[in-house]
């Protein structure tokens, strides 16, 4: 593939412009939709940093549809520039459906090491790791590690992946659905080498938190889609560091976080019991 089979967007056809809005209008959907069912699941859930993500099933099922809410916005590009090279070709719908689908196949497969990563922890001897002794730091130390991954060398080669959706496709094109679905996996797993560290402050954060699924999710998109790539990663970082000096030295005044052992988390630790 070419980068002149691309069709130039200034001469695009109606169809394929009603296309690519429709694409947008279904995963800006598809993405409100997981939002409110987030919503729905997680209510009175969130105990605080270190929270106990419930059984398997219920976890896993959760954990996809919070992907689908919080990646949907974010991988907008990369479906357009899909649906475009796609364009002329017979079931381009349905592979655009797959390559989706691969992404998210991805992404709810890897929910699976956070899972064993929390239970784990939750496992070790809870009067030795709990808030008031070593957690507290433990969920600082996760964030300055994503404050700190933000400015590595892998993590701008992941990033460009996701920031030059053409450029991956290009050079990774596979033919055919099982190529569609095959190409949405492996990008998915070049979002999840730009995106880990961030899903573990999420946890460091509060896994079973709204809020906080609301303000990594704001900072995926921030630095996958702002124009100016240096000013986003620059400020994703500065956020994670304020994040974590104030979990450090204040954290009843970091808004939205939710203490363990406070009203608030033994009120979620009741209903998920």
């Amino acid at each position: 593939m070419s980068v002149a089979a691309l069709p130039r967007s200034g001469g695009a056809p109606a169809a394929l412009r009603r296309g690519q809005a429709v694409v947008i209008a279904v995963l800006l959907a598809l993405a409100v939709v997981a939002w409110v069912v987030t919503g729905i699941r997680m209510a009175g859930m969130d105990a605080g940093p270190g929270t106990d993500p419930g059984t398997l099933g219920f976890y896993v099922s959760t954990w996809v549809v919070m992907m689908a809410a919080m990646m949907f916005p974010s991988i907008v590009p990369v479906v357009l520039t899909f649906r475009r090279m796609r364009l002329g070709a017979q079931h381009g719908r349905v592979e655009t459906g797959l390559f989706v689908c691969g992404y998210l196949l991805l992404w709810g497969t890897s929910g699976l090491l956070f899972y064993a990563a929390v239970k784990g922890g939750r496992a070790l001897d809870a009067s030795r790791f709990g808030w008031h002794r070593a957690g507290r730091w433990v969920a600082v130390g996760v964030i300055l590690v994503a404050a700190v991954y933000e400015l590595m060398p892998l993590k701008g080669r992941c990033l460009s992946k996701c920031r030059n959706p053409a450029g991956f496709l290009l050079t990774r094109w596979r033919g055919g659905r099982l190529g569609a679905l095959s190409m949405g996996i492996e990008h998915g797993a070049w979002c999840l080498g730009c995106c880990w560290a961030l899903m573990a402050a999420l946890f460091a954060l509060g896994a079973m938190s709204l809020t906080w699924m609301l303000v990594v999710s704001a900072l995926i998109a921030a630095e996958k889609l702002v124009p100016w790539r240096t000013a986003a990663t620059v400020g994703v970082t500065a956020v994670l560091v304020l994040l974590a000096v104030g979990v450090a030295a204040v954290p009843r005044d970091v808004p939205g976080l939710t203490l363990p052992g406070g009203n608030a988390a033994m009120h979620a630790m009741g209903m998920s019991r």
